[in-house]
């Protein structure tokens, strides 16, 4: 992988994180049509440089992080399943990474996300504000995200759904998504960088470092995005989405 490919990935990743069409899909998407071999490496790359979107978050959301301590408690209790799932699953997680389960999975994934958006048409959510969410139901939600441990689901989505069905308010279940987002993936890319750090050479550090930048600053532009666009919309568009370009890169690339 060369600077100009590991820039296009940092681009996707950014665009992508916050969105409920699955960054690491995307990424393993990319990576197949640019000819990027799936290689340990280039995995951890992909998980690694997600940091730099959730640093996207902290900037956005700094001040809010430092002192509502009862959103930090919810995320921390939100973030148990996944911690202790993501540790114990590590390597099966790892084997999922391939083109074929992202397609199946953003497939599933847009049609869940339509129904879902059709069941709760016109539908009143009582929790608008997040010392609304029980402790209880924000471990529902870690649940709900555990599953986006297998590439093509998406966090984000997986994540707002939960918060839907659980009784969010659309802009609360987006915003608790992209904080859960920073314990979850700076947890992932340690991890993934600590098991890895050996085996990069310094060209794969320049590669991190500008995936990294280019992450953060596509990822601010995609929640702030994403925040506007759901104050007058659903997720049926990003349903939609997700299955053309399941149907598309399994027809075109796959078969």
């Amino acid at each position: 992988m060369n600077t100009i490919e590991a820039f296009i990935l940092g681009v996707v990743e950014g665009l992508t994180e916050f969105l409920p069409i699955s960054s690491t899909g995307h990424l393993i998407l990319v990576s197949t049509l640019l000819g990027i071999v799936q290689t340990e490496n280039q995995k951890a790359f992909e998980v690694a440089i997600q940091l730099g979107s959730i640093m996207a978050v902290v900037f956005l959301y700094f001040e809010r992080l430092i002192k509502d301590k009862e959103l930090i408690k919810r995320i921390l209790i939100a973030f148990i399943p996944t911690g202790i799932l993501g540790f114990l699953l590590y390597k099966i997680i790892k084997s999922f990474f391939n083109p074929f389960v992202v397609v199946f999975m953003l497939f599933i994934g847009g049609i869940i996300l339509i129904l879902i958006e059709l069941y709760h048409k016109n539908k009143d959510y009582p929790i608008k504000s997040v010392n609304q969410i029980s402790y209880g139901k924000a471990f529902l939600i870690g649940i709900f995200q555990s599953f986006a441990m297998i590439p093509g689901t998406s966090r984000s989505g997986a994540t707002i759904v939960g918060g839907l069905i659980l009784g969010l308010e659309r802009k609360l279940a987006a915003e608790f998504s992209f904080l859960l987002a920073v314990p979850t993936m700076f947890m992932a890319t340690f991890y993934d960088i600590f098991k890895h750090h050996n085996d990069f050479n310094f060209s794969d550090w320049q590669n991190l470092i500008v995936g990294f930048i280019t992450a953060f600053i596509f990822a601010i532009l995609s929640i702030k995005f994403l925040l506007k666009f759901i104050s007058n919309h659903n997720f049926i568009a990003f349903g939609i989405y997700r299955i053309i370009v399941a149907i598309l890169f399994y027809f075109t690339v796959l078969r």
